[in-house]
């Protein structure tokens, strides 16, 4: 039998407490997986002024938990404990007024960075490991999550590597955007309280600043992306964010793993936010879907005119820029598209206007609505994303759920996730480009028109084959559980993990090889 693993998952985001991307999905649903594997969960997450007490029914444990800050001296805070819903799992909180006691989560309200961000999140993750002292609980690994808890395998590795009880956890970083890496002036040094000489090329020091991220790549036992092809590509100048050739040092620790969806969330044959459920076998339902959404976005009700559909956060990141310079020779086709955002204030006022012009052709909601997204997976035909970068992305998993073809740029997860359409045989998921500008989106979407119009048999088989797909978070958790055993006897040595059985198969190292080469094969 496998020995079970005490692991501590610290994120600064977890569904449903507090999100802001991908990282909180993420930290949300594979607990949950991991526990049905029976091994002991703990999560840790700070508690920000908008996550209510009340609501969550966080109760105070302990008393007050001390943690030693360098220069800044000790910083007090209080911890609370709530349980991740629909289970039994302890989420804690890390109260703290000063750190976290204010709107938002890393921002002002204009968008600009909190300038003591180093400093909370440094207080963060050292609050973390004085978290297990206080519990008395012996992680046989910690699970970090980008830059915000970057710091904790490098106290592990420096003021916690004798301490009884946190000196033998093994670590995984986990980097969910590359792009973000917690970069600060050098005097962060002083807070960290480790010692100058860790303050070299390395380890912490970038550009003459603290790098946190580059500290945890230097100093975590695996790394692992959100996708096999994100892997790849952080490895390259273009996604590497200049800690590429960090990277490369380290690719034989370095995995890929897709995220999972919540497929009861995303379920066509169930969802409550759609005016008809469909399934793969009957999709009469999805024409009253697109009905609803044209009737909700004011478009003609045509029931063959075909919908693009665009769920995103309005950013460079996202290829809002791309769409935004093809969007008006779209309307060339008959074609009908609709767009549900908000990010750059430019991209408001923009696709506002667009639809202002040709409100018979494009539809626009600036905001955020949960119940909306759903309603365009399932009424839209095709789903456009031309990112300039995307780790995994979930919208695209979503869309082949609900029988709504992708039109993806390929890379990273949608590289990943997507099988573009061969015309030959008719496989495939999707339609897929690689060359970021408006041609090549505009000659993609042509192609799916096309097929749209003039292949319906093939149109019904690339909707089938999607909805057919699954990435579920149970494959993924596997995954994941095969890292945390491979993480830990590498940290304790062969001897010492003789009380542990490995599972049978194990993930494949990613290489730096090129992007474009497929040489990694699924784990399962």
């Amino acid at each position: 039998m496998k020995k079970k693993l005490n692991i501590l998952i610290a994120s600064s985001e977890v569904v449903p407490f507090a999100k802001t991307g991908g990282l909180a999905d993420v930290v949300g649903a594979l607990p949950k997986e991991l526990q049905k594997m029976e091994h002991d969960i703990k999560i840790v997450m700070p508690r920000y002024y908008n996550i209510s007490k009340e609501k969550w029914n966080l109760k105070p444990i302990g008393g007050p938990l001390g943690t030693p800050m360098g220069t800044l001296g000790e910083v007090w805070c209080g911890v609370l404990e709530g349980k991740l819903p629909g289970t039994d799992i302890s989420v804690y909180f890390i109260e703290q007024e000063q750190y976290f006691g204010r709107k938002g989560i890393y921002n002002e309200e204009n968008g600009e960075g909190f300038l003591d961000n180093d400093n909370r999140f440094t207080f963060f993750s050292k609050a973390c490991l004085q978290l297990c002292k206080m519990l008395n609980f012996k992680p046989d690994l910690v699970h970090v999550n980008d830059w915000q808890t970057a710091a904790i395998p490098v106290f592990l590795n420096t003021t916690y590597k004798n301490d009884p009880l946190l000196k033998d956890a093994a670590t995984l970083l986990t980097i969910h955007n590359m792009q973000h890496q917690g970069n600060f002036y050098p005097g962060l040094m002083e807070v960290l309280d480790i010692g100058w000489e860790h303050f070299n090329f390395l380890e912490l020091e970038c550009n003459d600043e603290v790098n946190l991220l580059k500290g945890a790549i230097y100093n975590s036992t695996l790394i692992n992306t959100v996708s096999k092809g994100y892997a790849r590509e952080i490895q390259t100048p273009e996604y590497g964010w200049g800690l590429e050739d960090v990277i490369k040092e380290r690719s034989n620790d370095l995995f890929g793993i897709v995220n999972g969806i919540d497929y009861d969330e995303w379920n066509p044959e169930s969802d409550k936010f759609i005016s008809a459920n469909y399934s793969v076998k009957d999709l009469s339902g999805k024409a009253e879907c697109k009905k609803d959404l044209q009737k909700l976005f004011g478009l003609p009700e045509k029931p063959d005119v075909p919908i693009v559909g665009i769920v995103s956060r309005l950013a460079r990141q996202k290829g809002i820029d791309i769409i935004a310079e093809a969007i008006y020779g779209l309307l060339d086709y008959d074609i009908q598209i609709v767009i549900l955002g908000t990010g750059e204030v430019w991209s408001h006022f923009y696709f506002g206007e667009a639809a202002g012009k040709f409100p018979d052709k494009i539809g626009c909601h600036i905001g955020y609505d949960n119940a909306l997204a759903h309603k365009i997976e399932a009424g839209a035909d095709f789903f456009l994303m031309p990112s300039r970068f995307e780790p995994c992305g979930l919208n695209q998993l979503y869309s082949l759920r609900y029988g709504t073809i992708p039109i993806v740029r390929a890379t990273g997860g949608l590289e990943d996730t997507i099988e573009n359409y061969n015309e030959a045989t008719g496989e495939g998921t999707g339609f897929k480009f690689y060359d970021l500008n408006a041609k090549a989106l505009y000659n993609s979407i042509g192609w799916a028109l096309y097929t749209y119009y003039n292949k319906k048999d093939a149109m019904q088989k690339l909707i089938k084959q999607a909805m057919t797909k699954r990435f579920t978070w149970e494959n993924s958790a596997k995954e994941y559980e095969n890292l945390y055993y491979q993480a830990v006897k590498k940290r304790i040595g062969e001897e010492r993990f003789k009380s542990f059985e490995l599972p049978k198969k194990t993930i494949k190292k990613v290489s730096s090889k090129s992007i474009k080469e497929d040489i990694l094969e699924p784990a399962y």
